[in-house]
């Protein structure tokens, strides 16, 4: 026999025990099934059979298939009981045995696809390029500006706008709004909900100094000198350029010069600089110069209207002073604030002992309540780990444990995460059931941050339906209880329709641990999939491309491997439109040999000479 009969017979019984299991939690979760949104009814089942049949470890009924030759997959996420139905009656065949299939009402493979891909319609919008899988972009606040961005974006193949409210203002959303249905009125709008973000606080200002920094090639030759922009205070470059420095000076006297004058000083480290100065533009004037130099305020200028005339001394005016930094190395302790105090680095006296060590104060010190020594803490998108030390009335004692060798910068406004702690932040903030009222109006779904539980989903349905709002949600995951407690966020989103997830993987990486994250990601995937729920790969993707323009290897096959969600997001960046049209080339060629984690095997060519 070609498959052994015991092997077969385990096989058979492994399945009408996962059967068993099924119709089991079908009754114990009946009342979540039920109270999901009527175009979820089939999806809340099956998302219910898939948490059934992962109570099992399926890898062993994996293996048991894969020893006797058979497929090694017992069942599809996209419908469980179907696929394990199927399966029984191959495995009955095999062993003669005549058994009636239950011939209750199923979910086909054919209908589950058709659900999950009219799902992600009604939420991202219609197909663009022949291309299945949708793109998301962030706006930027020149898309309130420039149409002309707005509709290049939109034709280079963006699906959805995504708006972030915890940046700009309800004016210029609008304008970013107004801008992209003018053009595009399929486009759907999602808008970005702050959150409970935890940030560093405010530094005390730096010093008020503007640096000169020609480029260099590898020999320390200057290639390109710096580009200047001298200009009354508050004055700023025309729209559309840039400065490598905007020096504030007198309308006065520069209203006097033109191409050609030229400019002598001495800068902050008494070092002999020369600026040049190359167009009038209105009251301002286009400079350059090959000196590296630090303008600080006051600094004297001797200004030589023309060639071998005699100067004129002036002075630069008042400069914005620079943000303070916070440069920290493994071993150094930092103080975390609860009282709103102005960060500065660290203070040494004479004799160079320390003063006082750096400190910054949280946006959130409500926190530092469900802290516990020795909880790991970590800075700016983990670049900077640390352990806290001492937990004290007022603020936390941080031993930095890593960061870069040459030392990690510590800015204000930097996200900072607590992977083991229980911080009992809810979901909702004042400023988002605000901003609300402005996204139930506007956009077409609500991006709901820092959901941690089904009660913070349940407040957003509240606030929905008191604004009598009918939007989409979608779920960022961006934290360890919102993984661990998908399944039931999951079931009650699905009150509402439509649905989608967005694995924020920025944040998650951080919360689950770098060498979790693959796993929880994949975990998520097929969760949204059980659930015919769309999701969003998120999070610097082509990150390298879109800011500096050229992408890394890494990057490419990360988008790549995005093609098996239904949605992929891209940060806003000056080579955004470079990135929008190499995600839209890389995902339709990737749709030609991957379809979600199947692999599909087109004609191979290759040459026959071996």
């Amino acid at each position: 026999m070609l498959f052994p009969k015991d092997k077969l017979l385990e096989i058979h019984n492994y399945i009408d025990l996962v059967h068993a299991k099924l119709l089991e939690y079908e009754l114990k979760y009946e009342t979540q099934i039920n109270n999901v949104h009527p175009n979820y009814a089939k999806s809340a089942k099956n998302l219910i059979h898939y948490l059934a049949l992962r109570s099992f470890n399926v890898d062993e009924f994996q293996n048991k298939l894969s020893a006797i030759g058979l497929p090694n997959s017992g069942a599809s996420d996209l419908s469980i009981l179907h696929n394990l139905l199927n399966f029984k009656t191959i495995v009955n065949s095999l062993l003669k045995i005549e058994e009636p299939i239950t011939t209750k009402l199923f979910l086909t493979n054919t209908e589950a696809k058709k659900l999950l891909k009219n799902n992600s319609k009604v939420l991202f919008g219609p197909k663009k390029n022949n291309r299945k899988t949708s793109i998301m972009v962030t706006q930027p606040t020149i898309a309130s500006e420039n149409k002309t961005f707005t509709t290049s974006l939109l034709n280079l193949g963006m699906n959805c706008a995504r708006v972030n409210c915890a940046h700009d203002d309800k004016k210029v959303w609008k304008k970013i709004i107004t801008n992209i249905k003018e053009v595009e009125d399929d486009c759907k709008i999602m808008m970005d909900l702050g959150g409970p973000k935890l940030r560093t606080g405010k530094m005390k200002p730096g010093h008020k100094v503007v640096r000169i920094k020609p480029q260099r090639n590898t020999l320390g030759q200057v290639t390109v000198p710096a580009k200047i922009w001298l200009a009354p205070f508050g004055t700023l470059p025309p729209e559309g350029e840039k400065a490598d420095a905007i020096i504030p000076v007198n309308k006065k006297w520069l209203k006097k010069t033109k191409k050609g004058s030229y400019i002598i000083f001495k800068d902050s480290r008494d070092k002999k600089c020369k600026i040049n100065i190359d167009a009038v533009k209105g009251n301002g004037r286009w400079a350059s110069s090959s000196d590296s130099a630090f303008v600080a305020t006051g600094t004297l200028l001797n200004v030589f209207i023309e060639k071998k005339s005699a100067s004129e001394i002036h002075s630069v005016h008042e400069i914005l002073p620079l943000e303070e930094v916070i440069f920290l190395f493994e071993g150094d302790l930092l103080r975390l604030d609860k009282d709103p105090i102005l960060g500065e680095p660290t203070l040494y006296n004479e004799d160079g002992t320390i003063k006082e060590i750096a400190h910054v104060s949280c946006t959130l010190p409500k926190i530092f309540n469900n802290l516990k020594k020795n909880e790991l803490v970590y800075f700016d998108d983990g670049k900077i780990e640390g352990v806290i030390k001492e937990i004290n009335s007022d603020n936390l004692l941080i031993e930095i444990t890593n960061t870069k060798n040459n030392g990690g910068k510590l800015k204000a406004d930097k996200g900072i995460n607590f992977p083991n702690s229980k911080l009992g932040i809810s979901g909702l903030t004042d400023k988002d059931k605000e901003d609300l009222k402005f996204v139930s109006k506007y956009a077409d779904a609500v991006n709901f941050s820092f959901v941690n539980n089904k009660n913070d989903v349940q407040d957003l349905l509240n606030e929905l339906k008191k604004l009598k709002a009918n939007i989409g949600i979608i779920l960022k995951i961006e934290t360890q209880e919102s993984f661990k407690n998908l399944p039931s966020i999951l079931l009650k989103a699905m009150e509402n329709y439509p649905v989608g997830v967005m694995i924020a993987r920025g944040d998650l990486a951080i919360e689950t641990g770098w060498k979790n994250f693959a796993i929880i990601q994949e975990e998520i995937l097929q969760l949204c999939e059980a659930a015919h729920l769309p999701d969003i790969w998120a999070t610097q993707v082509l990150e390298n491309l879109a800011k500096k323009g050229i992408p890394t290897r890494a990057e490419i096959t990360d988008a790549a491997m995005a093609q098996r969600a239904e949605c992929v997001m891209l940060n806003k960046g000056p080579y955004i439109e470079k990135a929008v049209k190499m995600l839209d080339k890389i995902l339709r060629r990737m749709e030609k040999i991957q379809k979600k984690k199947r692999a599909i095997l087109p004609k191979l060519e290759y040459s026959e000479d071996l």
